[in-house]
């Protein structure tokens, strides 16, 4: 057994220590303090190629070797790699020290300009066949093979002033070995002059665009010319164009800045972030974000009187191209903050703080923020309007009795509130009582609940039910039940819930209660008291359903009975009857054959039709039409019934007077016939207009009785104007 490592025995000094893959490389190395083990057979192996081992072979005096691994490694172009030493017979590992370092000449190094510029102790050389970047000895090619022309795959950007001024970056591959190597270079035919301290081997190349020339194309290629004459030609343009900025929003800020304004337009994705400057007056606007619109943050405006007018925003592409917006933009004042409440809160944070002041419309990012020792913890406002900031107070860590230092943040604009006090959490103690019913208050203990919390923002909860919190003094906290039954919120004993107090963000569980309604056991009195009630309901309900059945089959029968015995009754007395009437009609059959049919002049039939029997006979004036008139007013009453004649040949005032005789309350049943007969004596000549006037008449009285109660009275009663002149 070994003691001290300096008597162990150890493997060291591997040569050599550069290791390509792919190519399986002889490695000798030293052997010290083996005296104890002469004819020993060794094996070497590295956790790079896992299981596999190669023998070891006994080299002059202390020096051993092996014929290597071909390794296979793409995951960075050099890595360590540690070898270990077995013993053979034994199987037990050996202390080793023969660390060497693998490389691979493809990794990192993808064309032929970055395989040339690789060091030469790598031995890495560009295999035209291949077309990569190998270990000399695994390239079958000559190995002077010149690299292919420069290709150009991107540029950035491709958009530039029609002045020129700014930056572009070339990307592509064998853009050549060393900055000394670009030649000459075009963007759009005009010249780009070379920034050789931006160049990076053979994949990007850097140049300044100069001013576009009269009567050239704004857009085309870009052209590179490295050493030895090999030329790359862009297959995407780039194309010469002015910005055009339209206008700015939002349109004011605090003075102190902070300000992120957006600038919009045409073009105004023209050269890159980093060649474009924007200014507020005189006021810097650091670049935010860039591309068809440009976000910029305003800075601070430092003169202590604040412009009355508003300051154009100006922006600067490159070192020649300058445009800008006039009038776009105005400082205003700070905000100012009049009051804080509430002032204090727990570590835990979570507590509503609100703050009221004016010229909070201004601000975009209003945020609470907590200096500690060694921390610090930031809460942005949840709401705000122009006089009012509502924030909750960030959580704090680290030790409790440490100094916090507090402050508002709106934009740039930053305020210490040096009123504000942190407190540590407050300590609660266990539940003592653990059942809980629908009616019972809870009481929780502890200390410290008033420092930084009301019973208004203190929460507490039984399972998934929130409890009112009723008081809360600087120990105590009271907690009324609520309505209905709580549920277990985690996997817990069904039967038992966690009560939890929430200051804020702080959550306190503070024991497991179990809830009990007043009388469970009541259910099974309750529920007999109930049902066997309802059975006896029940039972007696079909009893006098099915007794009134009886009784009503009974009734039914005896009314059947009785409609028969009418019948038959019917019956007999229609035959007695029919037998009478069939004599009386062979007495009259015989009256009339011995007599003749009694006719009667038109004029008397049609009295005795229309007009009612009268006392003065066929001397009535309803019969003659012959009034009894003075000799003098005959001519007058003439005129008038003409003129009446005519109006009665008027549908509209026909139908009118009807319906006003009709609302008439002396207008009585034996007048209704008098002016129906008369009314069809006097139209008998105009029987189409007298039947369209019937018509009118009667579907009014149809559409009356639809809406009544009875219509069928229509079909019985004949009261009315157009029924009796109808008839």
């Amino acid at each position: 057994m070994c003691f001290q490592r300096l008597e162990c025995p150890q493997f060291e000094n591997p040569d050599p220590v550069l290791i390509p893959v792919g190519y399986e490389t002889s490695i000798s190395f030293e052997g010290i303090n083996l005296d104890n083990y002469e004819d020993r057979v060794f094996t070497i192996g590295t956790e790079l190629m896992k299981n596999m081992e190669e023998p070891v072979r006994k080299e002059s005096g202390r020096f051993y070797s092996f014929n290597g691994f071909s390794f296979s490694y793409d995951k960075s172009p050099e890595t360590s790699v540690l070898f270990y030493m077995k013993d053979k017979r034994t199987g037990n590992k050996m202390d080793s020290t023969l660390n060497v370092t693998l490389y691979n000449c493809s990794v990192g190094r993808e064309d032929c300009s970055l395989c040339k510029y690789a060091d030469s102790k790598y031995n890495c050389v560009w295999c035209s066949k291949q077309k990569a970047c190998v270990f000399k000895k695994l390239c079958s090619d000559s190995q002077n093979t010149e690299c292919p022309n420069p290709q150009i795959t991107n540029i950035v950007p491709l958009f530039g002033p029609m002045k020129g001024g700014i930056s572009i970056t070339i990307h592509g591959s064998n853009l050549g070995i060393y900055k000394e190597d670009i030649k000459n270079i075009t963007v759009a035919g005009e010249p780009c002059i070379h920034q050789a301290e931006k160049y990076s081997v053979s994949t990007s190349v850097v140049c300044e665009i100069g001013r576009i020339g009269p009567n050239k194309s704004l857009s085309g290629p870009v052209e590179i010319w490295v050493n030895g004459g090999k030329r790359g030609k862009s297959r995407i343009n780039f194309t010469y164009r002015d910005p055009v900025p339209q206008g700015v929003h939002p349109t004011r800020g605090p003075k102190a800045g902070g300000t992120n304004i957006t600038i919009t337009g045409q073009f105004l994705k023209t050269s890159s972030k980093e060649d474009v400057q924007v200014k507020v007056g005189d006021v810097n606007c650091a670049v935010k974000e860039f591309g068809e619109a440009i976000v910029c943050k305003t800075g601070e405006y430092q003169q202590e009187k604040l412009p009355l007018e508003k300051l154009p925003v100006t922006i600067h592409y490159g070192k020649s191209t300058t445009t800008s917006v006039q009038s776009a933009f105005q400082y205003m004042e700070n905000p100012t903050v009049s009051d804080l409440q509430p002032r204090e809160s727990f570590v835990c944070g979570g507590r509503t703080i609100v703050v009221t002041g004016s010229g909070f419309d201004l601000i975009q990012t209003a945020v609470m923020r907590v200096q500690g020792d060694n921390s610090s913890s930031v809460e942005e406002a949840h709401e705000k309007n122009d006089t009012v900031v509502q924030f909750r107070s960030p959580t704090v860590s680290g030790s409790q009795s440490q100094d916090f230092r507090t402050y508002i943040q709106l934009d740039n604009w930053v305020k210490e509130l040096k009123s504000f006090k942190y407190y540590a959490n407050p300590v609660f103690e266990n539940v003592t009582k653990k059942v809980i019913t629908e009616t019972s208050i809870i009481i929780v203990k502890g200390r410290g609940f008033s420092r930084a919390m009301t019973a208004k923002e203190a929460q507490a909860f039984v399972g998934d039910i929130q409890y009112q919190v009723n008081t809360l003094q600087d120990d105590k906290l009271f907690l009324d039940p609520p309505s209905s039954k709580p549920r277990q919120r985690r996997d817990t004993r069904p039967e038992l819930l966690d009560l939890m107090i929430k200051f804020g963000k702080g959550e306190w569980v503070i024991g497991s209660v179990q809830y009990e309604k007043k009388n469970d056991l009541s259910l099974y009195i309750i529920i007999p008291a109930v049902i066997v009630p309802m059975l006896l309901i029940i039972i007696i309900s079909v009893y006098c359903y099915r007794r009134k059945s009886q009784q009503a089959e009974r009734e039914y029968e005896k009314v059947k009975h009785q409609l028969e015995n009418l019948e038959e009754s019917v019956r007999d007395r229609c035959k007695k009857e029919f037998t009478d009437l069939m004599i009386e009609m062979e007495d009259h059959t015989n009256e009339l054959s011995e007599g003749r049919i009694p006719f009667l002049d038109y004029k008397t039939y049609t009295d005795r039709v229309f007009f009612l029997p009268s006392k003065d006979g066929a001397n009535d004036v309803m019969i003659t039409g012959k009034l009894d008139i003075p000799q003098t007013r005959r001519a007058t009453v003439s005129q008038a019934l003409n003129q009446f004649s005519n109006l009665l040949n008027s549908k509209t005032f026909l139908i009118n007077f009807i319906r006003t005789l009709e609302r008439s309350h002396d207008f009585n049943a034996r007048a209704k016939v008098y002016f129906a007969s008369l009314l069809t004596v006097a139209l008998h000549g105009k029987l189409e207009y007298y039947t369209d006037i019937m018509r009118t008449l009667l579907l009014e009285l149809m559409e009356e009785y639809v809406h009544s109660k009875n219509p069928k009275l229509m079909l019985r009663r004949s009261e009315k104007l157009d029924l009796l002149t109808l008839t």
